[in-house]
């Protein structure tokens, strides 16, 4: 349930050549950690599954790597009960959709009350700017498709957007299915 981290140190040959440059006393390699998250199911953004704690994981994240399955294991059960990693793919694409198109309503409905009361120049920006993500996450696009400038960019931050984030995809095969690819 809970998530499982990892520190991985990345081994780079010019960092030794920019330890001589500068005569550091000390060279410190880059890590990237990696935090495994339990598999988001179907209705995760209403509650499903580990539901808001999934997704409250994958908010603190900088890239999403998602791991799909495409082996079959009578011993390793599937959650929706076939394999099928175009579909979890999608799956996983409209719950972090959906969940961005929650938390955006609810600051746009915020920001639509405060208007009455007459809006900052910046409050009418970031109205203007979430009227655009929410038209977007509607149509079923995720924000990182979005052509969004820093300043743009900037106004959404504080929302910890899940669409917005890079994402790999990672496809799990069965050791003989790397054999014949």
């Amino acid at each position: 349930i809970d998530p499982n981290v990892g520190i991985v140190t990345v081994p780079d040959k010019r960092l030794e050549v920019l330890t001589k440059m500068s005569a550091s006393a000390k060279t410190i390699p880059t890590t990237v950690e990696f935090v495994d998250i339990a598999g988001l199911v179907k209705g995760a953004h209403q509650g499903e599954g580990l539901g808001n704690k999934f997704l409250a994981n994958i908010r603190e994240v900088d890239a999403i790597a998602q791991v799909v399955r495409a082996f079959e294991d009578p011993d390793v059960i599937h959650v929706a009960g076939a394999i099928n990693p175009v579909s979890d793919m999608e799956t996983i694409a409209i719950e972090l959709a959906m969940a961005d198109l929650s938390t955006v309503e609810r600051r746009k409905d915020t920001l639509e009350k405060q208007k009455k009361a007459g809006l900052s120049k910046e409050s009418e920006t970031e109205l203007a700017m979430l009227t655009l993500v929410h038209t977007h996450l509607a149509a079923g696009q995720a924000i990182r498709d979005l052509d969004l400038t820093e300043d743009e960019l900037l106004l959404i931050r504080p929302l910890t957007l899940l669409t917005i984030k890079p994402i790999l995809f990672v496809v799990n095969v069965s050791e003989s299915q790397v054999a014949t690819a």
